[in-house]
């Protein structure tokens, strides 16, 4: 290369962006808070904020800090097969509970209180009380203990990494065998989110037992069934 390019080459390196690391999870909070004297610290998540069926899902993990689980990271950032190998690996070997929010109780209180509230039930039902929570979002939740909301802990802490995780698969198992239940719906595909074969087996099919009455889609075909249910009782003729 001649001097020329080369020093055009360069200059268009200096423009260009730099090159951003990979975020990944750390355990600086946790070990953080051990250096303190603060244990046990747990990580909390949910799984089905967004789709149309189906429970939301919280999981609670208290990682043992001489065994954490390579590759631990962001459940969506994972693939199916990756999150399934971690899943088993959080599960031996570290403290995991689970618990779910209902469709019946996220209709009832709207979908954020029905996480929070799984999210506080799940850390509780761990097998050992921890004294700090990490919870990804911005709201803490009434856990019984100390709780710190982080904005994106899915991507930052690790312990909330892995119950991300765990609620992801467990969730994902769930709406595979309502999918079994409930052949046509596409559940074990799509996992109840708003994709185009969901709308088609709504309309087709109709509203499962498992589909939130509150979330517009589903809201409105109750909507547009009770019109019609209307119009037809006025049209019908009056028998003698």
């Amino acid at each position: 290369m001649s001097r020329t390019a080369a020093a055009k080459a360069e200059k268009i390196a200096a423009r260009l962006p730099p090159v951003e690391e990979v975020l990944r999870p750390t355990f600086r909070r946790e070990r953080r808070a051990l250096a303190k004297g603060v244990w046990p610290v747990a990580g909390c998540d949910e799984a089905g904020r967004g789709p149309l069926a189906g429970p939301v899902v919280a999981a609670a993990v208290i990682l043992d800090p001489g065994r954490i689980p390579r590759g631990l990271n962001d459940s969506k950032k994972l693939t199916h097969e990756e999150r399934e190998k971690l899943y088993e690996k959080i599960c031996a070997t570290a403290e995991v509970a689970v618990a779910f929010g209902s469709t019946g109780r996220i209709d009832r209180d709207n979908i954020l209180r029905a996480s929070l509230w799984a999210l506080a039930r799940a850390v509780r039902a761990l097998p050992v009380r921890p004294k700090l929570v990490f919870v990804d979002g911005r709201d803490r939740i009434d856990c019984g203990c100390d709780c710190e909301a982080v904005i994106s802990g899915d991507a930052l802490v690790t312990s909330i990494a892995a119950a991300s995780i765990v609620a992801k698969v467990t969730r994902d198992r769930l709406m595979m065998r309502m999918g079994l239940a409930h052949p046509g719906y596409g559940f074990e595909r799509h996992m109840g989110y708003s994709v185009p074969e969901h709308f088609k087996a709504l309309n087709r099919l109709g509203p499962t037992i498992h589909h939130r009455r509150s979330f517009a889609p589903v809201a409105a075909f109750y909507r547009e069934t009770a019109v019609e249910l209307t119009v037809t009782e006025t049209v019908l003729p009056l028998g003698r």
